[in-house]
């Protein structure tokens, strides 16, 4: 199992009227989390692309708990359960400053091969990278 966490305040232009987080863009919270997580292992999505593999999100799942409003330092804590193959599944604990659980939430995310347009396996340098999590 593999687990992160990353930290990113709260800016205005991410609530809405009330001042807390428009629902939508709970997904880009569970972008940025997944993209500094893969980071953090020494290896980007930019280096997947490059190596002709893309990482569409074919599912995702979101519970909103309590509201996330401006200003908040919230805490995402990104876990990989599975090891991954063709798909990868991220789950997602949002919490604020108090350690409360603001949301929860999942993306299942497929390799693709960007010329063949299929499903394919993640490269092996990526699994190397991977494998040190799942034994």
């Amino acid at each position: 199992m593999f687990q992160f966490e990353y930290q990113t305040r709260v800016r205005y232009a991410e609530t809405d009227k009330m001042g807390y987080v428009y629902y939508g863009n709970y997904a880009a919270f569970y972008e940025i989390a997944r993209t500094e997580m893969l980071r953090s292992t020494g290896f980007s999505y930019r280096e997947l692309e490059d190596m002709g593999v893309m990482l569409p999100v074919i599912e995702m799942k979101c519970k909103y708990i309590k509201p996330a409003r401006y200003d908040d330092l919230i805490t995402i804590k990104t876990t990989i359960r599975i090891k991954p193959a063709v798909r990868i599944i991220f789950e997602y604990e949002l919490f604020n400053e108090k350690q409360e659980l603001v949301n929860t939430g999942e993306t299942t995310l497929v390799f693709v091969d960007i010329i063949k347009n299929k499903p394919t396996m993640p490269p092996a340098i990526f699994l190397d990278k991977m494998s040190k999590y799942f034994d």
